[in-house]
């Protein structure tokens, strides 16, 4: 499928990446904030390192979420992804195009 927009974006030491959301290896989106959660983050490893980067790298994430009730859970899977120097983030709760509970972009440093 074509898409109207690029799914990274390196500017100098700077990478870019579209929002990316949770969906499964087979396409589908799980029902849950956790796996949902899980599955953007894991996503958003492989093309980092696809880029030469790891999670490591992130330097800014900003996160919509459909339904702030599903914060605490949110922010319990998505710690389990980073380590110090934590990346900066903005979350917002948010609708979106498909129906998904999240998706989160972000902006690394190689």
């Amino acid at each position: 499928m074509n898409l109207p927009f690029s799914k990274t974006r390196r500017i100098g030491n700077t990478v870019y990446l579209s929002g990316e959301l949770g969906f499964a290896a087979d396409g589908t989106v799980p029902e849950g904030i956790t796996a949902q959660t899980e599955n953007c983050l894991n996503r958003i490893r492989a093309t980092l390192e696809a880029e030469g980067l790891t999670l490591a790298n992130v330097v800014s994430c900003t996160c919509y979420l459909t339904d702030a009730a599903d914060f605490a859970e949110f922010n319990a899977a998505y710690a389990t992804f980073f380590s110090d120097p934590l990346p900066v983030r903005t979350t917002v709760q948010s609708g979106l195009m498909i129906p998904a509970k999240l998706e989160i972009t972000v902006i690394a440093e190689a």
